[in-house]
């Protein structure tokens, strides 16, 4: 499998450096396996904040068993600590048949990667977006439901009420450009426009959410 030359704008010159050894470190350890590195989420979008930003990253395998999944406990150690995240482990037709039952997450991750190394099973997908309000209605709910209970656990302090409303933007994100693709508006990657492109669309006030 060939190596992919790529650099990515905006996102710093020493986090880049870190994933080119993270590639190595991976590759070394699946061999054949594996058969792409794809990253998404915020890196990719611009919105990468350094000791605070999870890295978000899909490998792509041949197959995978309890044994694939155990191999990766040393790097998840090691990686861990430079705000890596467990990736997703998929292969070419999990990504192809699953794409109906989450057109939300696919949707997103289709919009905004980057192939790291190996071959990008994203291009020419076609997601299934006939579930798409169902995931996105529920998606929605469900972080009102998680906000709730966070409030309650932090007492409904101000403190608390700052902290969780900051989370709960960051994981609304995936639901609202839902929003923007069942309104066939175009969708966009920033937090900022996208909230007044709503507010716009919708003619609701989301002042609470981007403060």
């Amino acid at each position: 499998m060939q190596s992919v030359d790529w650099t990515i704008d905006g996102l710093p010159e020493e986090t880049q450096k870190l994933l080119r050894t993270y590639v190595k470190d991976v590759t070394k350890v699946y061999g054949s396996e594996l058969e792409g590195i794809i990253l998404y989420g915020s890196a990719v979008r611009g919105e990468f904040l350094p000791g605070r930003s999870n890295l978000n990253l899909l490998l792509v395998m041949s197959s995978y068993d309890l044994a694939t999944l155990k191999q990766y406990d040393g790097l998840h150690k090691r990686w861990s600590k430079d705000q890596v995240v467990v990736p997703l482990f998929l292969t070419v037709d999990d990504i192809q048949s699953a794409s109906k039952a989450f057109p939300l997450e696919y949707q997103d991750i289709h919009d905004c990667r980057r192939l790291l190394w190996g071959q990008d099973p994203f291009v020419g997908l076609k997601i299934d977006t006939r579930y798409l309000a169902a995931e996105v209605l529920q998606a929605l709910r469900g972080n009102l439901l998680r906000l709730r209970q966070r409030l309650v656990e932090g007492r409904s302090t101000e403190e608390a009420i700052t902290i969780l409303l900051a989370l709960s933007i960051t994981a609304l994100l995936p639901a609202l450009r839902g929003v923007q693709r069942l309104l066939d508006r175009p969708v966009l990657a920033h937090a900022e426009p996208l909230l007044k492109d709503l507010e716009a669309a919708l003619a609701v006030d989301l002042t609470g959410l981007r403060d």
